[in-house]
């Protein structure tokens, strides 16, 4: 039996909606079948403006048509041609080996569409390759020739000493860009050269007015702007610091990327334009120069900026700033190869070791101190593999082979050894492209394959340690690595796979109901009614992570959970965590990508009997955590007597400066009396300003940076000006005590203890704060509670704090020893069992009412900084600390008040005056209100 197929592609199809009246013109293709081949043009022209009823709905107007193929079966035997002005369709290529070939014999009449109509499309591009090869443009012919629809390539010209070889390439189909880039890599690999590709097409716009079909075909040009562009300026600094310079030669250069794209390019420096084609080929990138003639006499701030305009009149600029060293200026001194740099002003070189691509920059502090140099130098291999993730985000090769060479690139790219200068360059360049990838992912599916790799270069990037860069630093890149992770754990579309687990990722997928799975240890329980459940256990990124909730520290594992194709807003999640400090106080958090930090909104610690984890229970989905108490500080028991303590103390000081301005005339009758209660006005407001903002720091996670930055300023400066005060009282003790015959005179104690008590804190604070800014060293911590920074011995913000404290106890306790051994002296001569038990006494009296004073219960505070928060005795010194400073102020109201003889008797004249008030007044009105009567 034999039979003929034939293809027609009508081409406009009308269909009319009826219940909307709109229009749209479509292609459709129709295969019938004949015995005789002549009956295809009296079928086309039966169907001409046919009108054809789909539904009720719809009616089908065919305008034009017209034969494109034609395929003859005989038996097993099969023959198809294409049409004049038609070409094989790609799968017809690719998958049975017919490209052009006038005719196919395979059976391929089953394939829509079979054949398709013929566009020009032309490729132009270029090979670099360090030596001279005549063996080019075979190779280059070879690989082109697998696309469908070559016609040919040509080699154009050579360049740069014919290492640079031009070529052009012609194809009549459009093609996808994923065979384009397949194309181009085998040749790189073959060639050992970088290969360099664009394309140029023939599009067509068409439609339909009625029943005429309008259609017109074009190039279209797309008018392109640098994707990126390089500034650079030599010398690096211009230095006018010389009297007889008025004006310094520099050369300004921008470089980018070479391209077929004809730019205008102008520079501007100094509001001064100058227009300028001066460029040059160097490699794959074109460099424009400009001569800067730097005014020397101007202190402003100098920069010079270049424009490019494409043929579209679209504008893309850059500017590099222009470091002036002018006389008297503080600069850092020329290291080579960082030259003399003016305060406060960064340099950047383009010198990166052989097999690297990027530059390095180093900054010049305000204290002209070179900073350490950062690198942004990563490997051409990293370098290649991020080019070809942004490619892939802007839809360039966007297939799932594409993304797993990506993610096995990474692999790679992760796997190779880097020095300490460029380990860090390399990791965030590898974040960067986990972060573009992640986002690419949410409109392209990426399939499961990728996983293996992208697990394991996920892992790989942990083992590194991230220590030689700032802690700001490391909690940002952190963060992106976090949120990048997760969001690809999300889009991965898994089908099959369980499991995949490395040396710091461990990844699970439930693709059930009541999902129970165990990552790194961590038990997850998830009660739901549908969707994929991923849940993926991440170590080493925890201690990265910033810690926004102050005395605690961070466990080495952190959960993220992730749920596919659920709208079930009634989720609860059970996370079981390995328990690694069981004696401390665990808070579970979950890790807010929008504010960057943690938060318990949602999470709540579950108490069990069972020691060995830490339960938690969410109501959402993302990354989870559990946070804890360093040293067992935030106990609830600790917490309470804190809070109390400070709330009892500021109400004793209130209550004692009251009294205090009630009974000053009384008391303050000599110049002891007026020292004395001067300095213990001035301990009791200093402690209550330092209480007050004690209380306003105690929850530093719902402050912001800037209120944390004042609190962190008013307790150190108030905290100083309160022991200032007690080392002047304890002094002035001394004082009189030993010389007798020589009493401070009113004036002179006011003068030094003003100095002491008001100027040195302010001096003291000032310049740590100063100190720490211009050294770029932080003063504060955050994470612990608002207060100052401790980093090793001596260094710190802290030891502004522990010096100048630490200096008065020490005096403060010699004062209290004097005065006892005085007390001492003064009774050995009676000798009697009576005198030495008032001795006792009166030293005992000592202590008790100098202690709150003189501030000595802070040395308990010194002595739980020297143990560890394991000794047996750290609870002990934890607690006496707790209760007898946050008490201070009672003491201080007790000692300082109803203990001291003159205020006490004083403070009773005034409430039985009162009471003798009220008592004669009722005298007077009962008297009056009874002769009324009468």
């Amino acid at each position: 039996m034999r039979c003929g197929v034939f293809l027609c592609l009508i081409g406009a199809v009308h269909i009319c909606l009826q219940v909307i009246a709109a229009e749209n013109v479509y292609i459709a293709e129709l295969m019938v079948e004949s015995n005789v081949t002549l009956e295809a043009q009296t079928l086309l022209s039966a169907w001409n403006k046919t009108d054809l009823q789909v539904n009720q709905a719809i009616t089908v107007t065919v305008s034009t048509s017209e034969l494109v193929a034609e395929c003859r079966i005989v038996g097993d035997e099969s023959t198809c041609n294409c049409s004049t002005g038609y070409i094989w369709s790609n799968e017809v290529c690719y998958n049975y080996n017919c490209c052009r070939e006038t005719s196919c014999t395979q059976n391929v009449s089953h394939i829509t569409p079979l054949c398709v109509a013929k566009v020009k499309v032309r490729i132009t591009g270029s090979v670099t390759k360090d030596t001279l090869d005549s063996s080019i443009e075979g190779k280059l012919e070879a690989e082109f020739g697998r696309l469908n629809g070559f016609e040919f390539l040509n080699v154009t010209e050579l360049r740069s000493g014919n290492t640079v070889t031009d070529f052009e390439a012609a194809v009549s189909i459009k093609l996808k860009t994923s065979k384009l880039q397949e194309i181009v890599k085998n040749l790189e690999t073959k060639l050992k050269a970088v290969v360099q590709v664009e394309t140029e097409g023939l599009y067509e716009c068409g439609f339909t007015k009625g029943s005429v079909r309008h259609t017109a075909k074009t190039e279209l040009k797309v008018a392109l702007l640098p994707d990126e562009i390089t500034m650079m300026i030599n010398p690096l600094t211009a230095d006018c610091s010389s009297k007889q310079t008025s004006a310094l030669n520099i050369m300004a250069s921008a470089t980018i990327l070479k391209s077929n794209e004809t730019y205008k390019v102008w520079w501007t420096y100094m509001e001064d334009n100058q227009s300028t084609s001066n460029n040059k080929t160097d490699g794959d990138n074109l460099v424009y120069t400009f001569n800067v003639s730097v005014d020397c006499e101007s202190n402003a701030q100098q920069s010079v900026n270049v424009t490019f305009k494409n043929t579209k009149n679209q504008e893309k600029s850059a500017s590099v700033a222009i470091p002036v060293i002018h006389e008297g200026d503080k600069t850092c001194r020329e290291e080579n190869p960082w030259p003399t740099t003016p305060a406060g002003n960064t340099v950047t070189i383009q010198t990166c070791t052989e097999g690297r691509v990027g530059d390095k920059s180093r900054t010049c502090n305000e204290n002209s101190v070179w900073q350490s140099v950062i690198s942004n130098c990563i490997s051409k291999e990293l370098n290649n593999v991020l080019n070809s993730a942004d490619n892939f985000a802007k839809g360039l090769g966007a297939t799932q082979k594409e993304a797993k060479n990506i993610f096995e690139g990474l692999k790679n790219s992760s796997t190779l050894t880097s020095d300490s200068d460029n380990l860090i360059a390399d990791i965030s360049a590898s974040i960067t492209v986990l972060k573009v990838m992640a986002s690419a992912s949410e409109n392209f599916a990426l399939q499961e394959d990728v996983l293996p790799d992208f697990v394991n270069a996920a892992s790989n990037m942990l083992n590194a340690n991230w220590s030689s860069i700032s802690e700001s630093t490391v909690q940002q890149m952190s963060a992106d690595y976090l949120q990048s992770v997760e969001g690809l754990v999300k889009n991965i579309k898994v089908n099959k796979t369980n499991e995949f687990k490395s040396d710091n990722l461990d990844l699970q997928i439930c693709p059930g109901n009541d999902c129970n799975v165990s990552v790194f240890d961590v038990n997850v329980s998830l009660n739901k009614t549908n969707g994929i459940m991923k849940t993926v256990a991440v170590k080493n990124l925890m201690e990265k992570l910033n810690n926004n909730f102050a005395k605690t520290e961070a466990i080495s594992l952190l959960l993220s959970a992730t749920l596919e194709e659920n709208n079930d807003s009634s989720l609860q999640i059970e996370l079981e965590f390995p328990n690694q400090h069981s004696d401390r106080k665990p808070r579970c958090v979950f890790w807010n990508t929008t504010e960057r930090e943690w938060s318990v909104d949602g999470c709540f610690f579950i108490n069990r009997t069972d020691v060995n984890h830490t339960v938690c229970m969410c109501n959402h989905l993302t990354s989870f955590s559990v946070l804890m108490a360093k040293g067992d500080v935030s106990t609830d028991v600790l917490d309470i007597i804190t809070n109390v303590g400070l709330g009892v103390s500021i109400c004793s000081l209130l209550i004692f400066l009251i009294i205090e301005s009630l009974v000053w005339s009384a008391v303050v009758k000599t110049n002891l009396s007026h020292f004395r209660h001067t300095a213990i006005v001035n301990i009791s407001i200093f402690r209550l300003l330092a209480d007050c903002s004690f209380l306003a720091s105690s929850n530093p996670e719902k402050i912001s940076d800037t209120w944390c930055l004042v609190l962190t300023v008013c307790k150190h400066l108030f905290y100083l000006a309160m022991f200032s005060w007690m080392l002047c009282l304890s002094v002035m003790l001394v004082h009189q005590l030993i010389f007798v015959f020589s009493p401070l005179r009113k004036r002179v104690f006011m003068f030094f203890s003003s100095i002491i008590g008001y100027v040195c804190p302010i001096l003291i604070v000032g310049s740590s704060y100063v100190y720490c800014k211009y050294t770029d060293k932080p003063y504060y911590d955050k994470k612990k509670g608002c207060w100052l920074v401790y980093e090793k011995l001596l260094e710190g913000s802290i030891h502004a704090f522990l010096l100048p404290v630490g200096t008065v106890i020490l005096t403060n306790l010699f004062s209290m020893v004097v005065v006892i051994f005085t007390l001492m002296k003064s009774s050995a001569p009676e000798g009697s069992k009576t005198d030495d038990k008032e001795t006792v006494k009166s030293i005992l009296k000592v202590v008790v009412f100098l202690t709150p004073v003189f501030g000595v219960t802070w040395i308990i505070g010194f002595a739980q900084l020297l143990l560890d928060d394991t000794n047996p005795m750290y609870k002990v010194v934890l607690y006496s600390f707790t209760i007898l400073n946050s008490f201070q102020g009672l003491f201080i109201l007790i000692t300082g008040c109803f203990a001291e003889q003159k205020v006490r008797e004083e403070v009773i004249k005034l409430i039985m005056a009162k009471s003798r008030g009220k008592s004669e007044s009722m005298k007077n009105l009962t008297a009056t209100t009874y002769t009324k009567e009468k």
